[in-house]
């Protein structure tokens, strides 16, 4: 797909990914594949349904990549990747019913199939499996810090809860909540992969910056493709965030961008009537394209994954060190 449109150099950059991971992905998904294989309770079922639709699994590949600027992928590294997805689909499933989100990676939520508590449940499993996990590696510092990303994301949960509706929300809220529920997720990837590679301080702390712009780039190219994506590709619907309350920046920048959106989105969440209507979700797509809202978001999401490149310019180069710039340079051009 990037060499038929003219992203030859990131293609190469993809394909090279893919090979130096290869054996290492097959690793994490056959451990994945074994989640919640004890038990057939509807909470079991609901997190082997959410694993089971193979998302992205960009924080494994961070782990991944980090452990191979060090010493390599080896068990305590396989360990802290499959952990980071089953703490962020934990996330997913609770999410879920908390917005009473019924799709999810193109298929039904598991709360539509097997109940809320089930989905509370089945990610509350998935959450003490993965500290389960961690913990038994043996390094207290990766346990320890993933136990306060763990309190950062519901933080930041409860602040987007909190504002949720309240149209006058502002950017810097938005990028705090941003680095609380999803930058610090792949912070700690970074920082778990570098740690069972055995890579030194500096160099550690250098992959943490790396996580934190990917991150936020990445929850950016996110909130873009509420606005401006294919359903079919993300599988979600459109103006799913607006449905539910959330003021993302591309929200914030076309309310900024005109004036006389404020007012219309304001009577629109005061409305018990959380659908969408066509001629408001027509007005905010013209703003969006007339405005430059969807660009100038991308270009943010570009600058930010600059910053991360530029923050792991100390790293000695290595495959690892190309593939992280590979990932980074394709996050603002993803489609899902």
């Amino acid at each position: 797909m990037c060499a038929g449109r003219g992203l030859d150099a990131l293609a190469a950059r993809l394909a090279e990914l893919r090979r130096l991971l290869d054996g290492d992905l097959g690793d994490i998904e056959r451990e994945i594949a074994k989640v919640g294989l004890d038990g057939e309770t509807p909470a079991h079922r609901s997190a082997r349904h959410l694993l089971g639709l193979n998302g992205k699994r960009l924080r494994p590949i961070c782990v991944a990549l980090a452990s191979h600027i060090g010493s390599g992928f080896n068990d305590a590294a396989r360990t802290f990747a499959v952990a980071v997805e089953l703490v962020h689909n934990a996330t997913l499933l609770h999410d879920d019913v908390v917005d009473l989100g019924d799709r999810r990676r193109g298929a039904d939520a598991a709360r539509v199939i097997y109940g809320n508590a089930a989905s509370i449940f089945g990610g509350d499993y998935l959450l003490l499996d993965a500290l389960s996990k961690i913990q038994a590696v043996g390094m207290t510092d990766v346990l320890e810090r993933v136990l306060l990303v763990i309190k950062e994301m519901v933080v930041a949960e409860a602040l987007q809860l909190a504002s949720r509706g309240r149209v006058r929300t502002s950017t810097s809220e938005y990028f705090q909540i941003v680095d609380g529920k999803t930058a610090s997720l792949f912070r700690w990837a970074m920082f778990a992969g570098a740690r069972a590679g055995g890579v030194n301080e500096p160099l550690c702390k250098a992959l943490e910056s790396f996580g934190t712009s990917l991150g936020v780039a990445f929850q950016l190219v996110d909130d873009v493709l509420d606005f401006a994506g294919d359903p079919e590709a993300t599988g979600k619907a459109l103006l799913t965030d607006l449905r539910e309350g959330k003021m993302t920046y591309p929200l914030l920048l076309a309310m900024e961008r005109d004036r006389e959106l404020t007012p219309a989105l304001e009577a629109h969440c005061a409305s018990e009537d959380t659908a969408v209507e066509p001629e408001l979700g027509r007005r905010i797509a013209q703003i969006m394209v007339e405005k430059r809202v969807v660009d100038d978001c991308l270009e943010l999401a570009s600058r930010l994954c600059g910053d991360a490149v530029r923050s792991i310019e100390p790293l000695p180069e290595s495959p690892a060190k190309a593939a992280l710039e590979g990932v980074a340079m394709s996050t603002p051009r993803r489609k899902r």
